[in-house]
């Protein structure tokens, strides 16, 4: 994928953070074993701040972007080099100390193999407009698979779970297909009115988690949940709420496919 190249060029640029960490003792600790939780508490705060400025460096600046670089949601940080610049002890309380910190953290990206895997097939790749797809997955396991499809215009629509089929539980191995047929939804190739005459390549995003998360789950009143390309507001969230898991704990996947002219 694009994003996963430009992912391991960034695995190549670490950055340097300062970050302060703080640790209340007992009267049954040393000095010494305080300030080393302390230190060990900057180092913490400093691999997060450094996160936050590797996602920063590939901004989503569209939704769009969601097809592609859902990748830098899995990175993590490594500190090479760390400097304590101060560390002192609270003058309010005397069990408190705090170390301030200057490190140079790597970003680190989990290997392929790493996390949920998933297989997934559209009926068709190509798709003259007004022609019903099915969408065929799996996941490698028990998980909650979430579904969007990104748009010509980098609008997104989030397909799965919906007001009509919240339940989005997937068993391990379990070939399924979207929509259900029992449930009546039907997904039909449309082109909008930009794309009439020349048709446009669209995106379908599955992301897969072992735990469900509420953030992707609520907000449905009825049919689809759709955000427009100015509409940021999923992607930073989505991002934020997936860098929070383990990088084993969730999986994504992207398909594309082309709708044409009738």
């Amino acid at each position: 994928m694009p994003g996963a190249t430009r992912a391991a060029l960034a695995a190549e640029e670490p950055v340097v953070v300062e970050a302060v960490g703080e640790s209340v003792g007992s009267d049954l600790e040393s000095a010494v074993e305080v300030i080393q939780r302390a230190k060990l508490e900057a180092e913490r705060a400093a691999v997060e701040s450094a996160v936050g400025v590797f996602i920063r460096s590939h901004t989503l600046v569209s939704n769009g972007q969601l097809a592609d670089d859902m990748v830098f949601a899995r990175v993590r940080g490594r500190i090479e080099k760390v400097e304590v610049l101060k560390q002192e002890r609270d003058a309010a309380d005397p069990n408190r100390y705090r170390v301030k910190i200057k490190a140079l953290v790597r970003p680190i990206y989990p290997k392929g193999d790493e996390g949920i895997t998933i297989k997934a097939a559209l009926s068709r790749d190509r798709l003259p407009e007004g022609d019903l797809v099915e969408l065929h997955y799996q996941v490698s396991s028990d998980s909650y698979v979430y579904l969007f499809v990104v748009g010509a215009d980098n609008s997104v629509t989030q397909l799965l779970p919906n007001s009509s089929l919240r339940d989005n539980f997937t068993h391990a191995n379990q070939l399924v297909t979207f929509p259900p047929p029992e449930t009546g939804i039907r997904l039909k190739a449309m082109l909008l009115p930009e794309f009439k005459a020349t048709g446009a390549v669209e995106r379908i995003k599955i992301i897969a988690t072992r735990q469900e998360e509420p953030l992707l789950s609520s907000g449905f009143q009825q049919g689809f949940k759709v955000y427009d390309a100015k509409s940021t507001g999923l992607v930073s969230d989505l991002l934020r709420r997936l860098m929070q898991l383990d990088p084993a704990d969730w999986g994504e996947y992207t398909i594309d496919y082309k709708i044409v002219p009738r």
